[in-house]
């Protein structure tokens, strides 16, 4: 995906800190200023993005409703 193809009120960037690899799913921890974006992509993606640890990269929010709850 091009980020450009985006609205950049939907992408956080930030650095890659941490990489869970397994078979079929990864984990990408992205710290950012607004904190750690955990996402969890396929592990074929993360090989075919070439992500590593302390790349840059963006996070990109696809959805149309968050929910909130009380602490």
């Amino acid at each position: 995906m091009n980020t450009s193809e985006t609205n950049s009120n939907n992408q956080i960037r930030g650095k890659i800190r941490n990489i869970h690899t397994r078979d079929v799913l990864s984990e990408v921890e992205l710290d950012t200023a607004a904190g750690i974006i955990t996402s969890v992509i396929t592990t074929s993606s993360l090989k075919s993005l070439g992500l590593m640890v302390g790349q840059e990269a963006v996070a990109v929010v696809k959805t149309t409703q968050f929910a909130l709850a009380e602490i």
